[in-house]
């Protein structure tokens, strides 16, 4: 029918750019997937035409493919590997909704889920029933990530019984470990080489401890910034934003960081404790969890809706070192290889964790979670060619 191919001459005008894309749906996440080769080599350029692709700033992203939240404003490009160990590239970017800002200081774990099964679907690995293994190269931490891909007839798989909380229905599980991750963005698991460290903020003396895995992570206690450790969206005042903000400021400036960034990401502990579940409303109890977690953040600001996977391998890690902020409040009955199970504001993550002690300090053995991911879309998107431009002389 006339109009309806999306690769037609008739689809396209002088005044518009053409970028194919794929959208991707990992965890809790969803993911515009884009090449590498379809993107600006230059970093300005570049930036200027994600922002147009997402349809950024704007809060409702109504003129582009951004989906107006925090879980749905991210950006994975993908590269041929630039390392022998690796089958890809991974760039991971959070699109500001309210700004014109592209982060590239941090990765998502549930988009790193999608990553594996994009590669299976696009045959950018050697695809094999019924689990095919992806060697990620996540180009923003410097790091190896290992996928395992459950494969049916060639492809992703997409049906099965695994749930993940903050997503309907069920399906097939991706065991991402992120054991290898350590030390990505300042050189080391512990980059004070302190379990817990006092930071001197405009709250007064805040007991922290910073985790570099899988993302640069600062984990203090919900208390120290006048939380209770179970709210919810609503939940969040400017105040606690403030509070979170000044302690992730301190942090940063301890390590040596611009205060501006995304990183170290927040995330405030709290021992076990009964709450509701965001969206589904279903009713979480202190016996399903080892220890209540959030993350408070963003552009704009405000509580995640679900638990980072990248912070639930990182939270996972931190809870088997004795003397953390996180170790504190984690539940101390269930033995050392058991899951972790973490409450989030839309349910619960488990996280499989195994660390030792070396010569050197903390060892990380594995970091292991599983998320769902399947496609969603592919085609087209096409970008207002005056907008990049004057952006991009801007």
């Amino acid at each position: 029918m006339h109009g309806t191919d999306p690769g037609s001459l008739r689809a396209t005008s002088s005044e518009q750019i053409r970028i194919p894309f794929v959208l991707m749906r990992g965890g809790t996440s969803k993911a515009v997937f884009v090449r590498g080769s379809a993107l600006p080599a230059n970093r300005t350029e570049r930036d200027v035409t994600v922002l147009a692709l997402f349809g950024s700033p704007d809060r409702r992203q109504v003129d582009g493919l951004g989906g107006a939240d925090l879980l749905t404003s991210k950006l994975a490009i993908i590269d041929p590997p630039s390392r022998p160990d690796a089958d890809l590239d991974y760039t991971f970017a959070q699109v500001s909704i309210t700004e014109p800002v592209v982060d590239y200081d941090i990765n998502c774990g549930n988009i790193s889920a999608a990553v594996g099964a994009y590669a299976v679907d696009e045959a950018l690995v050697e695809v094999a029933d019924p689990v095919t293994v992806v060697r990620i190269h996540n180009t923003n931490t410097g790091r190896i990530l290992r996928a395992e891909v459950p494969v049916v007839a060639g492809f992703a798989a997409v049906e099965g019984t695994y749930e993940v909380h903050g997503v309907p229905g069920s399906g097939a599980p991706i065991a991402l470990d992120f054991g290898q991750t350590g030390g990505g963005i300042t050189g080391s698991l512990l980059p004070t080489g302190n379990e817990m460290d006092v930071l001197e903020t405009s709250l007064g003396p805040v007991e922290a401890t910073i985790v570099d895995l899988a993302n640069l992570t600062v984990f203090f206690d919900a208390h120290a910034v006048g939380m209770v450790g179970t709210e919810g969206p609503s939940g969040i005042s400017p105040d606690h934003l403030a509070a979170v903000a000044a302690v992730k400021q301190a942090a940063a400036t301890l390590l040596g960081m611009p205060t501006d960034g995304l990183t170290p990401v927040p995330a405030i502990v709290s021992e076990p404790a009964d709450y509701s579940s965001y969206g589904s409303g279903d009713h979480v109890t202190a016996t399903d969890v080892d220890l209540v977690a959030r993350v408070v953040g963003g552009r704009p600001a405000g509580l995640h809706k679900a638990y980072p996977g990248t912070l639930a391998a990182c939270t996972g890690v931190a809870a088997r070192m004795p003397g953390t902020t996180v170790h504190r409040v984690t539940r101390d009955e269930r033995p050392g290889d058991a899951e972790l199970r973490i409450g989030h504001t839309s349910g619960v993550m488990p996280v499989r964790a195994r660390i030792s002690r070396g010569g050197d300090g903390w060892v990380v053995e594995e970091a292991v979670y599983h998320r769902t991911a399947r496609r969603l879309a592919e085609g087209t998107a096409f970008l207002r060619r005056g907008i990049v431009a004057a952006g991009s002389d801007a």
